[in-house]
C-alpha cells in the first residue's frame, strides 16, 4: 500500500518526518521529490516552501493507515488529510518503470544508463548499465548518487594501498554500488541483500558491467550471512538501507571494519542524519552528502593510533 499527495515543501517535510518518528523503520519508508526550482539537481530550492513536492509512504501489510492520514492532518490540516490518496501497490518492474524516459546519470567518474544509452558513456567514465528488475538503485535517486559520489572522492587514496581494499555492500538492490566499487578499485566485493529478486538481479547486472568475477551476491539479513564473517575486516562497507536497520546494524558492524576504514551510510532524509550519526558515535563523520532531501554519511572508523591517544588522555 502507498499512500501520496502533492504538497508545498514545508508540508510535505512535515509528514515525512511525523510519519518517521510514528513507525517503526520496517513498517513504512517514505519517498520525498521535489518539483519546485531546482528539484532533483541536488540544491536547495529558491524559496522554501514553493513549489509542489511528492511525498508517498509505503506501507507493509498491516500498518494502520489511518494514522497516516491522522498524521497528513497534523502536518497540513483537513485538507491535505483529504488530498491524501492510498493505492494498493502490485509487483511492478520499478527499474525498467524508472528508466523510461530517464537519461544516464552521472555522479563523479560514474555514468549509470540503461541498455538504450550504451553507447553516450564518455571514454573517460566508468559506465554501469542496470537492466530492468524487480530490485531498487537505478543511480537516480540521491541515496543512491550520494553513495556513488562518496566512492568517486575516495577512490584515489584507496587505490594506492599495497593490498586491494576489502568491500562489503549491505542491501545492494540492483548491485550498482558493488559493481561501481569492483570496477574502480579493482577489488573483490561482497555484496548482501534480504530480497532473492534483488540477490539475482545485483548477480544478472555484476556479469552484465564485467563484474562478475570481482562481486559475490549473497542474501542476507542484515550480517548474518557466515560469507561475511570470513571476509572481514572490511575496509569499506555501504550501507544504503533505513534508519532502523542503520542503527540496529551500528554496534556489529564497528566490530568488522578496519581501523582507519570506512562506512557510507545512506537511505536516510535530512532530518534522520542526526539520528544515524548518534548511533554511530564509534565512527568519525567525514562527510555529509545532501541530495534531493536525503542524506550520504560518510564515517571514518578511528585508526588504532588514535583509539590508543583517546585512551591515554587524563
Amino acid at each position: 500500500m502507498v499512500a501520496g499527495l502533492e504538497t508545498d515543501e514545508q508540508s510535505a517535510r512535515r509528514l515525512a518526518d511525523l510519519v518517521t518518528e510514528s513507525f517503526a523503520a520496517d513498517e513504512v519508508a517514505v519517498s520525498l521529490v521535489g518539483n519546485g526550482p531546482f528539484a532533483g539537481q541536488g540544491r536547495s530550492p529558491q524559496r522554501r516552501g514553493s513549489g509542489a513536492w511528492r511525498v508517498n509512504v509505503y506501507c507493509r501489510a498491516g500498518a494502520d493507515i489511518r494514522i497516516i492520514r491522522e498524521l497528513a492532518a497534523v502536518a497540513g490540516g483537513a485538507a491535505m488529510a483529504k488530498a491524501l490518496a492510498f493505492e494498493r501497490l502490485t509487483a511492478k518492474d520499478w527499474v525498467g518503470l524508472s528508466l523510461t524516459g530517464l537519461k544516464p546519470v552521472a555522479a563523479g567518474r560514474f555514468v549509470v544508463h540503461g541498455a538504450h544509452d550504451r553507447g553516450s558513456v564518455p571514454p573517460n567514465r566508468i559506465g554501469i548499465e542496470i537492466e530492468a528488475a524487480l530490485a531498487f538503485g537505478t543511480g537516480h535517486h540521491g541515496t543512491t548518487r550520494g553513495c556513488l559520489l562518496a566512492l568517486d572522492s575516495m577512490c584515489k587514496s584507496m587505490r594506492g594501498g599495497s593490498a586491494a581494499p576489502r568491500i562489503l555492500d549491505l542491501g545492494t538492490g540492483s548491485g550498482v554500488l558493488a559493481i561501481a566499487a569492483a570496477r574502480a578499485l579493482h577489488a573483490r566485493v561482497l555484496a548482501t541483500d534480504i530480497d532473492a529478486v534483488a540477490v539475482r538481479a545485483a548477480r544478472d547486472n555484476a556479469r552484465r558491467n564485467r563484474a562478475g568475477r570481482l562481486v559475490e551476491v549473497v542474501k542476507s539479513d542484515g550480517l548474518a550471512a557466515p560469507g561475511i564473517r570470513r571476509h572481514a575486516p572490511f575496509d569499506l562497507v555501504f550501507a544504503n538501507i533505513l534508519l532502523g536497520p542503520l542503527q540496529r546494524l551500528a554496534a556489529p558492524l564497528a566490530k568488522i571494519v578496519t581501523p582507519g576504514g570506512h562506512v557510507v551510510l545512506s537511505g536516510l532524509l535530512t532530518a534522520q542524519a542526526n539520528a544515524a550519526l548518534a548511533a554511530y558515535g564509534a565512527f568519525r563523520l567525514e562527510r555529509r552528502i545532501m541530495l534531493d532531501g536525503w542524506a550520504t554519511l560518510v564515517l571514518r572508523c578511528p585508526s588504532r593510533t588514535s583509539i590508543a591517544r583517546r585512551h591515554d588522555d587524563p
